[in-house]
């Protein structure tokens, strides 16, 4: 990646919706040039998707967490493989100190929270996890 991929992924960031004349304006290319790195970038495996970002306050009665997780020995990949397949998982973090991984959650419910917790907490090779639910969000 170049200082040009560079600039427009941080414009894709901002706004994925830009059309390709808008890229290339700002970038001050051709739209040929744009589409082509783009195109590359997906290809190559750097841009993976495309999403919509909502305002935290837009689902009000969803139910975000972290939940922090110590991994035995070393499972970590086993337990990530096992995580990316849990519906309830937004993100999932490499992290270093105490916790192996950190973990985004959405839930609909304390409910549909609890189930979610309880199918991580079975994944083998889980030592011990710690949950926290997300209050208030300040800046995104």
């Amino acid at each position: 990646m170049d200082a040009l991929d560079q600039q427009l992924i941080a414009l894709l960031r901002t706004n994925a919706r830009l059309s390709i004349a808008a890229l290339a304006h700002k970038l001050k290319v051709s739209r040929g040039t744009v589409n082509n790195r783009i195109e590359k970038l997906e290809n190559d495996g750097i841009i993976v998707g495309y999403t919509v970002r909502l305002r935290p306050d837009a689902q009000p009665n969803e139910i975000r967490a972290w939940i922090s997780i110590a991994v035995e020995g070393n499972e970590t990949r086993a337990v990530i493989a096992k995580l990316l397949g849990e519906p309830g998982i937004e993100e999932i973090h490499d992290t270093n100190g105490r916790w192996d991984l950190l973990a985004s959650l959405r839930a609909q419910n304390l409910s549909e929270l609890s189930t979610i917790l309880e199918r991580i907490r079975l994944i083998k090779a889980i030592q011990n996890t710690e949950t926290s639910i997300h209050l208030q969000t300040f800046r995104t």
